[in-house]
């Protein structure tokens, strides 16, 4: 068909057709070649009458308004012969999608120095009135010098039949670009082929929740981009907000956060692997060979036999008397070179000496059979009869003298040796005793490897020598009154978050507060706020503990996952619930009892409390990457 390309073709009589990079949604991307200019570009082509043909001439059209060495300019656009083509600059480097997926996160430093300078060119851009409408990492390049190009300003978007964009999508853009060469993932809004970030209840995770070590001002940067695009989240009291309304602003925070931007680029240059760079091949220089020293050759020089005299031809008449010339008596009286193949030639194997050849022949006589095997003395079965034809028996142990050292030389555990025992040379018959010690030391080491096999199994999953939980010895087995009171069990839990916009916090684990397993835990939800009166979120959130029927209650004891180091602690109440229906509000007034902190948290009141429902409710949460967020492992309710 006439809108058809190949490799090879020439578009408007200067562009000719070299690769097809890409080809998607009926156009194709092509490395070209300027003839009149000499010089690579990139060329975009798509059918003229396709509905994305006008919309891609006037983004080109609005692109040239943007004059920034960062961002790759659009040469040229024409319909013609039914395609329709843009031709934007050549750029050479690494995508940021290419250099994330194959070498991992960017350096926290490296990172804000390469977006911010994507932002400044994006201010610059936003100062014409030109938005990208599609930043992803696969239109941010680096070259091998660091610098950052901007490919597919306005083109892209109207390629991917998109609008023109705004500055506001090109501002979440930023954030997605941060997040990417912090983490390796793709937040978005943008499509790219860089994985997706993860999420947890409908929500982008963070940089810093997804990879250690990230910055907390990079990280609360990208909450505020993200909070842009997003509903109002609740925010961190006493937190920085940083100024991210521009691509200047942003561009500013970033600068900062870096510090002394010399060397830079450089640093950032290092950081790109070479991929797919040629590079030379050195070979190893090879020495001169030495000159030939010819009296070390081992090939023996034979002196040719004396060649028989060749009788002259006798001349024709008319030449007679002409004088024959010999072209030997032109040369030297020297001996001829020997040749190789006038050596004569023997069967078997050269032996090479000092100063001749000997040859290995085959043996004219055959070699002496072996000598025949001689039979074996025979020997008999059972021993022969000692001299008189009776057995020697075993004569008694002499009975030692009280008090009297045992003799020298004698092991009182050897059942053979020994005063009064038979000569050790009588082997007739068996010693009894000695292989049964034996059996049971081999016995004993093997119980003993299989003891210390056992206690070394158990001490690597975390529990005592024996097998035991680890955090039994610690548990307390009496009351602050000092008796010991036994634990309710069949406690059922429940979920309590009356000032939820849903009610719910987190139900899917609660069985993990009563199951007796220490490593099985439930948490709350994690909030951007901390707990309390405005402007916090609310005022907290909590359990229900369903006692089956009305019980005496003495004590509760909650074992936090945070052992209270946190900046913000824990803060506990426990409330009665009176009655017998179940609590659907937040509960007021005094509490049975209070805690602060974390680990092992004990509530009990000074008087034991008559109750079926309990309220656990959480006034303050711990502080966890940033956010709020309590972590329980068990719950553990005494009385009668």
């Amino acid at each position: 068909m006439a809108t058809s390309t190949r490799s090879g073709d020439v578009l408007a009589g200067r562009y000719q057709l070299i690769d097809l990079l890409s080809e998607s949604g009926g156009g194709r991307f092509w490395r070209a070649h300027d003839r009149i200019l000499e010089r690579f570009v990139a060329l975009h082509v798509i059918a003229q009458d396709d509905a994305r043909a006008h919309e891609l001439v006037e983004a080109a059209r609005t692109s040239a308004r943007v004059l920034d060495p960062r961002i790759l300019r659009v040469l040229d656009a024409e319909e013609e012969d039914g395609r329709c083509f843009v031709v934007n600059e050549w750029g050479t480097g690494i995508s940021l999608d290419i250099l994330v997926t194959h070498d991992g996160p960017l350096a926290p430093r490296n990172a804000a120095w390469l977006v911010a300078d994507v932002a400044d060119a994006l201010a610059r851009a936003h100062a014409a009135g030109v938005t990208h409408g599609r930043l992803n990492p696969e239109n941010v390049l680096i070259d091998r010098y660091g610098s950052v190009r901007i490919i597919g300003m306005c083109v892209d978007a109207a390629l991917h039949g998109l609008s023109p964009g705004d500055v506001q999508g090109d501002l979440e853009d930023l954030g997605g670009l941060l997040h990417c060469a912090l983490t390796a993932t793709w937040p978005g809004p943008s499509g790219s082929i860089v994985p997706a970030a993860p999420r947890e209840n409908d929500l982008t995770l963070s940089p810093r929740q997804v990879v250690a070590g990230v910055p907390q001002p990079l990280d609360t940067l990208w909450r505020e981009l993200d909070q842009r695009g997003a509903a109002p989240r609740w925010r961190r009291r006493g937190g920085d907000h940083p100024d991210v309304s521009s691509a200047a602003a942003i561009a500013a925070e970033l600068v900062a956060f870096v510090g002394d931007p010399a060397g830079m680029p450089e640093q950032l240059a290092r950081a790109v692997p070479p991929i797919n760079e040629l590079r030379p091949v050195w070979l190893p220089a090879l020495a001169d060979p030495l000159p030939h020293d010819p009296s070390r050759d081992d090939i023996p020089v034979v002196p040719p036999a004396e060649p028989e005299p060749t009788p002259a031809p006798t001349p024709a008449p008319e030449q007679a008397e002409e004088p024959v010339e010999d072209p030997a008596e032109e040369l030297d009286d020297e001996p001829p070179i020997p040749l190789v193949t006038e050596l004569p030639t023997e069967a078997g194997l050269p032996v090479f000496g000092d100063d001749d050849v000997t040859w290995l022949r085959t043996r004219s006589t055959p070699p002496p059979p072996p000598p025949p095997f001689e039979d074996l003395p025979e020997r008999p079965l059972f021993a022969p009869d000692p001299p008189g034809g009776v057995r020697r028996p075993r004569l008694p142990p002499v009975p030692a003298e009280p008090g009297a050292p045992p003799p020298a030389g004698f092991w009182p555990w050897d059942t053979d040796t020994g005063p009064g025992q038979p000569d050790p040379a009588d082997t007739t018959e068996t010693v009894p005793g000695r292989s049964w010690l034996r059996l049971a030391m081999a016995v004993a080491l093997a119980v003993l490897l299989l003891v210390a096999v056992a206690v070394a199994f158990n001490l690597g999953r975390g529990r005592t020598a024996l097998g035991g939980d680890p955090d039994a010895d610690n548990t307390p087995q009496e009351t602050p009154t000092g008796q010991a009171a036994a634990v309710i069990a069949g406690v059922q839990v429940d979920d309590f978050d009356p000032l939820g916009t849903d009610g719910e916090e987190n139900p899917g684990s609660l069985g993990n507060l009563v199951d007796g397993n220490a490593r099985t835990t439930w948490r709350t939800q994690t909030y951007f706020d901390q707990l309390g009166p405005p402007p916090g979120l609310k005022t907290g959130v909590g359990l229900i503990l369903d006692l089956g029927a009305t019980r005496t209650v003495t004590s509760v004891e909650v074992r936090m996952v945070d052992d209270g180091t946190d900046p913000a602690p824990n803060r506990l109440a426990l409330y009665r619930v009176a009655g017998t229906a179940v609590p659907t509000e937040a509960p007021t007034g005094e509490p049975v009892a209070t805690a602060a902190g974390g680990g092992r948290l004990t509530l009990a009141g000074a008087e034991p409390v008559q109750a079926r429902y309990l309220v656990l409710w959480w006034t303050a949460l711990p502080e966890v990457a940033g956010d709020f967020r309590a972590e329980v492992s068990e719950v553990v309710v005494r009385g009668e």
